[in-house]
């Protein structure tokens, strides 16, 4: 595999970190783009606000993963304006953007008619976080000058759940493993993050990921 030139927007946070791992342990040329000290294994690192990136900063690289995430209130719609913000600096280039999703805009139905969100059982205090990056999601379909990718992990996203070392990948609606549940280790999804970086698969499209 040729190596890459990889950036992860907020890389120190817990999925950042993780795709940090998985892409240097493949040997790819990882760069952290961090707000403060680089606590991750990339090799190399960019201490600024995502919002104060330029092109400049993103100039060069084959892959930019954005990892970035907002729970509060106040910052949710952050990650509309980040991502945004990500795709003008990146518009025109050939520099990939993969983007670390949410799992409450997949759909439950082949006719795309009612998002997991939307189910009664989805728990209500996730509904404005999953509403949030679902806008992001909506806009970012709308461009065309970007070549991106959006990953959306299983319903049960598992900060620290066990790294398998394999995941199914399945498209725009929830699909259930082997044991009929939607899940997902943070540590097997940034496998699959790097397996899109090597393989762009999916660029300008939305996939989801899942356990076997």
């Amino acid at each position: 595999m040729q190596q890459l030139k990889i950036a992860v927007v907020a890389a120190n946070g817990k999925e950042g970190r993780l795709v940090v791992e998985a892409a240097v342990r493949r040997g790819h040329d990882v760069t952290a783009v961090v707000r403060g000290e680089n606590k991750t294994d990339a090799q190399h690192a960019i201490v600024k606000d995502l919002f104060d990136l330029t092109a400049a900063d993103l100039a060069g690289f084959d892959v930019v993963v954005d990892a970035f995430g907002a729970w509060t209130p106040d910052t949710l719609p952050q990650h509309s304006t980040s991502l945004r913000h990500l795709c003008d600096i990146l518009a025109g280039t050939a520099t990939r953007l993969i983007v670390v999703g949410g799992a409450g805009s997949l759909y439950l139905d082949a006719a795309h008619t009612m998002q997991l969100k939307d189910a009664p059982t989805f728990p209500e205090a996730f509904v404005p976080l999953a509403t949030a990056m679902g806008k992001a999601l909506d806009a970012l379909r709308t461009r065309s000058d970007v070549k991106w990718t959006y990953i959306s992990p299983a319903a049960d996203f598992q900060a620290d759940g066990e790294r398998t070392g394999s995941y199914v990948a399945a498209g725009e609606e929830l699909e259930n493993g082997a044991d009929g549940t939607s899940h997902i280790s943070y540590a097997d999804y940034a496998i699959a993050v790097v397996d899109e970086a090597e393989r762009a698969a999916h660029v300008g499209e939305r996939f989801s990921v899942h356990a076997a």
